[in-house]
C-alpha cells in the first residue's frame, strides 16, 4: 500500500532529469533499462545496471567515465544508484556521513565538490568503484532508475541533487557545507585553447616535413670528369673513338665523322648482351641513370630501352627489379634531349652496368648517359674516398633563381653598404632586371686615376658556373673587406669592379627549371627570342680589315673607337634587348680590362673570335696587342686549379693542355660578332673569354671545388688592370682634363682615348715605349715610359699646348677681337725691331 505512492514520487522527481536539467542543460540519451534489483536483505547486492560486479570492494569494468568513483554508504543509510558520475569531468559523489539522514530514495546525492578534469584528448582511467550495499529491511531503487552508463555513452545523472529540492538548492547558491561548482564556461574555455594548441604543432610539422624533402644523390661525375676514364667499361667498342670512354652525358664530337675522339659510346655488335660498366670505386646508392644518344652531325644513333645492373664484385651481378620482375626503362626518342629514370628502389652497389634492350632502328647501340648515386661510407677503405679540398670560405654554395639572385645581392650590399652599389643596365625581353654589382671604395662615382673592371657571365643562360662565381666573389670581398684582408682592400681602393652575373636571365630561368642534368646541352643558351648572344653584336672587324687593305688605318679610317654600322642601328635590326643594354653599358663606363665567364670546356680564348677569311671555320686572327691579350689569358689559365693540373683529360676533343689551356679565339672556331671583339674595336677595353668547365651545368654539390679551383684566378686576373701605363691628359693654360685625347703607342697598330676627366690607361707588357697624346685643337706630345715587371702601373701623364687657330677659334667665340696672323705678327716685330734701331737725323 505505501510504495506505490513511493514509487510514484519517485518517477516524478526523476522526470527533470530525463527531459532535460532544470538549468537548461541538453537533454541526454534515454539510459538501457536497468536490471531488476536484487532481494531485500541480501548483503553485496550489485546495483542496477553494473556490468560483472560481484560485490562490495570488487572493481566493475571500466565505464570510460573521467576520473569518476562511485560512494559508498554507511550502513543504515539509503544508498543512491550507482549512476551518479556524469556530468563535468572528475565530478566525484560525496558520500553521507553516518547518523545523518540520507536523501529521499530515488533521488542522487549532492557531490561534494568539482574539479577540472583532464584534458581532451585523453583517456582517463576509471579508479576502483565500491558498490553500495543496501542495508536489510529497505528496499532497493526502484525500476527504472539508471545504472551506470556504459562506456562511451552520457550518463543520465545530474552532478548536483536531482528533483526540485536540488534545483532550488542550486539556485540559492547550494547547500552552506559544500562548495560551488566552477562555472562550465570557464571550464569549456580552458579545454579548447588545449585542444588547438595540441591538434596545430602535428599539423604544423608535418607541412614542415613536406616542404623540405630530403636531397637526391648527386651525379658520379662522368660529365665533370671525376670520373675517370679508367672506371669505364663496355663489353665491345666499335673503335676507339666510340670507346667506352666516351660514353659521358654531353660529350660533343669532332666536325669529322670517323673522328678519334667522337661523340659517345657505341657497341661494336647489335644485340642485347651489350653493356656500358661504370666503377664508383667504393659502396654507393645508386638512385637513377640518365642517358643521350650518340652526338654526331653525320648518323643518328640511340638507345630506346634499356635494362640496369649492379654487382659488388664484377661478376656476379644482380638486375633491378620492379617488384618481381627484371625492370626495363624508357630511352631515348633522339639524339640529344637527356632522359632520366629513377630507380624502383636505390640500390647499393660499387659497379652498376647499363644493357641496351632496344634502340633506333636505322641506326645501332650508341648512347652517352650519368649515373646518380650517394657514396655510402666504408670505414674500411679510406684509399678511395674522395679527396676534393673543403672550401674555407663560408658562401652560399647552391643554384640561385632570378629571385634568389636578388635577395643575395640586396644582402651583400646590406652587408657592405660602404663599398657595394647595385643598379641595372636595362631588362631582358621577358622584363627580367639584369643588375650589377659595383664594388668600390666610392662606389657610384668615376675617381680620377682609377680603373674599371668588369666580368660578365650568364651570355649563354645554360652555362650558369661563371654566374654562381661572380655571387660568391660578391661575399668573398665584402666579408675579406671587412676582415680586413690586404690584398682585398687594396684591390677594392685601387679599381672599380662591375660584377655582371647573369646577362641572359631569361635562358637561364629556362635552364634552371629542367635543372643540372637535364637541361641538356643548349636548352637556355639562346634568349628568349632565340637569338645567340656571343653572335649578336656589330661586326666591326671586316670595316677594319678592310680599311687596312686599302691602306686607310689610321689615317683615313681609325683603328680604334669604330662606330657601329648604320644598319645595326635600325629598328628591324636583329639586336637583342640585352645586347643593347651592354653595349649602352660599355659606353657609359670606361672600362679597361674585361672577361666574360662561359662553360664547357677548359680554356681561355682571346681576341679576335672572327677569322679574317671568311669562308674559314679556323684561322690565326691575332690583334695588334696579341702579346697582351696572351699574358692576360696566361695569367688566368696558370692560376686555376683545374686547367693546371697535369692529369687532366680533355673535355671532349681538342687538346688545349698542349698549348698551356690559351687559344687565338678564330684559331679554335670563328665566332662573328663577338662581344670580345666589339669590345676591343669598339672601346677601350681589353676582354678575354674563360670557359670554366667541363660541365656548363654542375651540381650543386660541385660549385665548393669549382670555387676552389677559380677563386684565385678571379682575383689574380683582376689585379692585371695595373699593368701597363697611365696617366691624365690636361690643359696647359687651364690644368683641366682633356676628354676624348687619343694615346698611341709606337709600333701597335691600336690606340685608346681619355675618358671624360682625361684620365686613361694603357696596357702593356714590361718593356720602354714612345707613348703619343694628342687632342683636336692641341699640340700633340710624345715621350717615353717604361713598364716595370711588377704588377705596378707606370705614370704617363701630358700636359697639351692649344694649337694658334684653336685659340683663335675661342676667341672668336667669346666675342674678342682675334689676334693678327702669324705672318702678320712676324712683319710687325720686325718692324719694331728696325724702328728701335733707326738713327737719330744728323
Amino acid at each position: 500500500m505505501l510504495r506505490l505512492p513511493l514509487a510514484l514520487l519517485l518517477l516524478a522527481a526523476a522526470a527533470p532529469a530525463r527531459g532535460g536539467g532544470p538549468d537548461g542543460a541538453p537533454r541526454p540519451a534515454p539510459p538501457r533499462r536497468s536490471q531488476p534489483p536484487p532481494a531485500a536483505g541480501l548483503p553485496g547486492g550489485a546495483a542496477a545496471g553494473t556490468a560483472q560486479s560481484t560485490g562490495a570492494g570488487t572493481p566493475p569494468a571500466s565505464t570510460g567515465a573521467p576520473r569518476a568513483t562511485t560512494a559508498s554508504t554507511p550502513r543504515g543509510t539509503a544508498g543512491p544508484p550507482r549512476a551518479t558520475t556524469a556530468g563535468p569531468p572528475r565530478a566525484t559523489t560525496a558520500s553521507t556521513p553516518r547518523g545523518t539522514a540520507g536523501p529521499p530514495r530515488g533521488t542522487a546525492s549532492t557531490p561534494r565538490a568539482t574539479t577540472a578534469g583532464p584534458p581532451r584528448g585523453t583517456t582517463a582511467s576509471t579508479p576502483r568503484a565500491t558498490t553500495a550495499s543496501t542495508p536489510r529491511g529497505t528496499a532497493g531503487p526502484p525500476r527504472g532508475t539508471a545504472g551506470t552508463p556504459a562506456a562511451g555513452r552520457p550518463s543520465t545523472a545530474a552532478p548536483t541533487a536531482a528533483g526540485p529540492e536540488g534545483a532550488a538548492r542550486r539556485r540559492q547558491g547550494g547547500d552552506p557545507g559544500t562548495k560551488a561548482p566552477v562555472p562550465r564556461k570557464k571550464i569549456v574555455r580552458v579545454k579548447v585553447i588545449k585542444k588547438k594548441v595540441l591538434k596545430k604543432k602535428p599539423k604544423a610539422a608535418a607541412k614542415e616535413a613536406a616542404a623540405q624533402p630530403e636531397p637526391a644523390c648527386p651525379p658520379l661525375g662522368l660529365e665533370s670528369l671525376r670520373v675517370l676514364d679508367s672506371q669505364l667499361r663496355s663489353s665491345s667498342d666499335k673503335r676507339y673513338g666510340l670507346g667506352a670512354h666516351r660514353g659521358r652525358l654531353n660529350i660533343q664530337s669532332g666536325l669529322y665523322d670517323g673522328d678519334f675522339y667522337d661523340g659517345g659510346w657505341c657497341a661494336g655488335h647489335e644485340d642485347k648482351e651489350q653493356w656500358l660498366e661504370i666503377d664508383a670505386r667504393r659502396l654507393t646508392n645508386f638512385t637513377g641513370v640518365i642517358t643521350q644518344g650518340l652526338n654526331s652531325i653525320w648518323t643518328y644513333d640511340w638507345v630506346t630501352s634499356y635494362k640496369v645492373q649492379v654487382s659488388n664484385d664484377s661478376r656476379a651481378w644482380q638486375p633491378c627489379r620492379n617488384g618481381s620482375r627484371e625492370a626495363v626503362f624508357p630511352g631515348n626518342k633522339d639524339p640529344e634531349t637527356p632522359v632520366l629514370n629513377l630507380l624502383p628502389a636505390p640500390v647499393v652497389a660499387r659497379y652498376i652496368r647499363i644493357n641496351p634492350q632496344t634502340w633506333f632502328p636505322n641506326g645501332t647501340i650508341c648512347l652517352r648517359a650519368e649515373i646518380l648515386g650517394c657514396p655510402v661510407p666504408d670505414p674500411n677503405n679510406i684509399y678511395y674516398w674522395p679527396s676534393d679540398p673543403i672550401p674555407t670560405d663560408e658562401l652560399d654554395f647552391r643554384h640561385h633563381n632570378y629571385d634568389e639572385m636578388r635577395k643575395l645581392m640586396r644582402r651583400v650590399s646590406q652587408e657592405c653598404p660602404d663599398i657595394t652599389r647595385v643598379y641595372s643596365i636595362g631588362r631582358s625581353y621577358l622584363g627580367l632586371k639584369m643588375y650589377v654589382m659595383e664594388i668600390s671604395d666610392h662606389p657610384g662615382r668615376h675617381e680620377v686615376g682609377e680603373p674599371e673592371f668588369r666580368y660578365v657571365a650568364g651570355m649563354h643562360g645554360n652555362e650558369v658556373l661563371g654566374r654562381e662565381l661572380l655571387l660568391n666573389l660578391m661575399e668573398y670581398l665584402c666579408r675579406e673587406y671587412r676582415r680586413g684582408n690586404p690584398r682585398v682592400v687594396r684591390l677594392v681602393t685601387e679599381t672599380r669592379i662591375h660584377l655582371l652575373p647573369s646577362m641572359n636571365p631569361d635562358g637561364y630561368e629556362t635552364a634552371y627549371k629542367l635543372g643540372s642534368e637535364l637541361a641538356g646541352w643548349a636548352m637556355g643558351r639562346w634568349t628568349y627570342e632565340g637569338i645567340d648572344l656571343n653572335h649578336n653584336f656589330a661586326d666591326l672587324n671586316t670595316a677594319l680589315w678592310d680599311a687596312e687593305d686599302n691602306d686607310l688605318v689610321p689615317d683615313r679610317f681609325p683603328n680604334h673607337y669604330i662606330p657601329i654600322p648604320e644598319y645595326y642601328t635600325f629598328a628591324n635590326a636583329t639586336v637583342a634587348p640585352e645586347t643593347r643594354a651592354v653595349i649602352d653599358w660599355m659606353q657609359r663606363y670606361p672600362f679597361v680590362l674585361s672577361a666574360n665567364l662561359h662553360g664547357g670546356e677548359l680554356v681561355v680564348t682571346y681576341p679576335f673570335d672572327m677569322t679574317r677569311t671568311y669562308w674559314k671555320a679556323q684561322e690565326l686572327t691575332p690583334t695588334a696587342d696579341d702579346g697582351v691579350f696572351r699574358w692576360l689569358a696566361t695569367v688566368y689559365a696558370t692560376s686555376n686549379l683545374a686547367m693546371a693540373r697535369e692529369e687532366r683529360r680533355l673535355c671532349h676533343y681538342d687538346d688545349f693542355a698542349r698549348s698551356g689551356n690559351i687559344i687565338n679565339g678564330a684559331n679554335w672556331h670563328t665566332v662573328p660578332g663577338s662581344m670580345n671583339d666589339f669590345s676591343y674595336l669598339h672601346t677601350n677595353c681589353f676582354e678575354i673569354t674563360v670557359e670554366l668547365s667541363c660541365d656548363k651545368f654542375p651540381h650543386a654539390s660541385e660549385l665548393p671545388g669549382e670555387w676552389e679551383n677559380n677563386r684565385e684566378s678571379l682575383l689574380l686576373y683582376m689585379e692585371q688592370v695595373h699593368r701597363g701605363i697611365k696617366g691624365v691628359v690636361r690643359d696647359a693654360d687651364t690644368d683641366q682634363g682633356i676628354a676624348d685625347a687619343i694615346i698611341s703607342v709606337d709600333g701597335i697598330n691600336h690606340d685608346v682615348r681619355t675618358a671624360s676627366d682625361g684620365d686613361y690607361w694603357r696596357l702593356l707588357n714590361p718593356g720602354e715605349y714612345e707613348v703619343t697624346a694628342r687632342a683636336a685643337g692641341y699640340e700633340e706630345a710624345r715621350r717615353p715610359c717604361r713598364v716595370p715587371f711588377e704588377n705596378e702601373p707606370a705614370p704617363c701623364s701630358f700636359r697639351l699646348a692649344k694649337t694658334p687657330r684653336q685659340r683663335r677659334r675661342e676667341l672668336l667665340a667669346r666675342g674678342a677681337r682675334p689676334p693678327p696672323d702669324p705672318p702678320l705678327r712676324l712683319r710687325r716685330r720686325r718692324l719694331h725691331r728696325l724702328r728701335a734701331h733707326r738713327r737719330p737725323p744728323p
